[in-house]
């Protein structure tokens, strides 16, 4: 079985795989080491990988690379998917897992992956499964935190499942509004973009605010879980 692990900005995920069937996931405000013995208890872990935007617990490398084969995780890891991005050495680690988790769930298809966390960035990968780019916005909580703290009146706002109304007719409404339905603009705009340059393209949406702004993209998209996780698991198997 293969244990994966993403350390986000905002959660920390973990997620094992059986090959190809995902058989347990979590996420925590941070993973420690306890939490891995957990895991380690209830499953028979061969290979391990790590993807995080900020320098993982040194217990939990350490724990990982004692019961495990930690596959070291790297801009120079090989990658079932060819990176064509300009400056392939900054793109973050979790931006390639993302595209080799779509690429991987549709595969020879082009696929834009949209994350929804907290920044909202698109990921392309085209039917000959090169990654091309994509882009990189503030996500919803980070918006509503900028209007908040960067004036003087503004209150902070919590999304809700409910689709804003597009007229705010108070502060909070109209926040609401200016917010949500301005990133469900944001997809749309995109997404017709890659339309008009990409035939058959597939879009994925995830994370965890996707619940939020499902009601309030009008293109097709397909909600998927996990696609980075996916992607760590397929990582995994094409290095050993």
């Amino acid at each position: 079985m293969n244990l994966v692990i993403d350390i986000g900005n905002t959660l920390q995920k973990i997620a094992v795989f059986n090959n190809d069937d995902e058989v347990y996931s979590q996420s925590f405000s941070f993973v420690t080491k306890e939490i891995l013995l957990s895991v380690f208890n209830q499953y028979a872990i061969k290979y391990s990988i790590v993807s995080s935007v900020v320098k993982p617990d040194e217990q939990v490398v350490e724990l990982l690379k004692t019961n495990t084969t930690m596959i070291h995780y790297t801009h120079q890891t090989k990658l079932p998917v060819t990176i064509l991005y300009k400056s392939a050495a900054s793109l973050g680690l979790d931006r390639i897992a993302n595209a080799v988790g779509a690429a991987t769930l549709f595969p020879d298809q082009n696929v834009l992956s949209i994350q929804t966390g907290t920044c909202l960035v698109f990921d392309f990968v085209n039917e000959s499964k090169e990654y091309l780019g994509g882009s990189i916005s503030p996500g919803m909580k980070m918006r509503f935190e900028a209007l908040h703290e960067k004036t003087k009146n503004l209150p902070f706002v919590k999304a809700n499942e409910n689709s804003p109304n597009f007229l705010g007719t108070d502060t909070f409404g109209s926040l609401s509004s200016g917010v949500m339905n301005g990133i469900g603009y944001e997809i749309d705009g995109f997404i017709t973009a890659y339309r008009a340059r990409f035939e058959n393209l597939i879009v994925l949406l995830t994370g965890g605010d996707a619940v939020y702004l499902q009601k309030l993209i009008k293109n097709t998209t397909f909600a998927a879980s996990n696609v980075v996780l996916k992607g760590l698991n397929e990582i995994i198997k094409f290095n050993v």
